[in-house]
Order: C-alpha cells, then sequence, then structure tokens
C-alpha cells in the first residue's frame, strides 16, 4: 500500500465516522515519527472510539497492520499509527487543549 492510498484510505474512514474538523499535516522532512499526521475529533467518548476502531478496521482490511494504539480506553486523546500515517483523533473538548496544528505549525496541510 502507498503512503498516498494509505492516508485517502485514513481520511476516508475518520469521514465515514463523522469525525469534524479534519486535518492532514504533511510531516515529510519534520517529523520521523511519520509522513503525514491526520488529526480530527469526535463530539463524545463513544464517537472517538468509533473513529478510532474504523481506521483499524479499514488499516487492517487493507493488509496494513496496525503499528500501536494508544488512548482508546480513555477515549480523549486516541493515537492509531499506521505506520506512515499517525491518526490523532481528539474528543472535542482536548482538541484546543493540546491543538497540534500550532505545535507543527511548520508543517504543510493538505487538501484531500
Amino acid at each position: 500500500m502507498t503512503k498516498q492510498t494509505l492516508l485517502q484510505m485514513a481520511y476516508s474512514a475518520a469521514e465515514d465516522k463523522k469525525a469534524e474538523d479534519i486535518v492532514v499535516l504533511n510531516m515529510e522532512g519534520i517529523s520521523l515519527l511519520a509522513d503525514y499526521f491526520i488529526i480530527c475529533s469526535g463530539n463524545s467518548d463513544r464517537q472517538v472510539q468509533a473513529i478510532a476502531k474504523e481506521l483499524i478496521d479499514q488499516s487492517e482490511k487493507a493488509g496494513n497492520p496496525v503499528k500501536s494504539v494508544e488512548g482508546f480506553d480513555a477515549a480523549r486523546w486516541i493515537l492509531v499509527d499506521l505506520g506512515d500515517v499517525v491518526a490523532h483523533v481528539f474528543h472535542k473538548d482536548e482538541r484546543s487543549y493540546y491543538n497540534l496544528e500550532r505545535l507543527w505549525r511548520e508543517a504543510p496541510t493538505m487538501e484531500i
């Protein structure tokens, strides 16, 4: 699976579960963690978990094993490491507090 295909799959998975304010950051040359970050939010713990679960399910269905998942039970900030793409799924109340878009402001945003 190419990086672009993985990115599109992850974006679509978040969109399918009605994630809000989906932002894609191009991290190539900026971070060693991943080439792309997807940052999105949900309105409740249940929705945050549903978004993360869909990311996991779609990645595995596409034959891309998930490297790691952090924060699923708390459902405030779930990190889903898909390899070249890392998804940050926030509860809406936590997203503005951590403000990853500001932290990684040198990373260009991408339209999907």
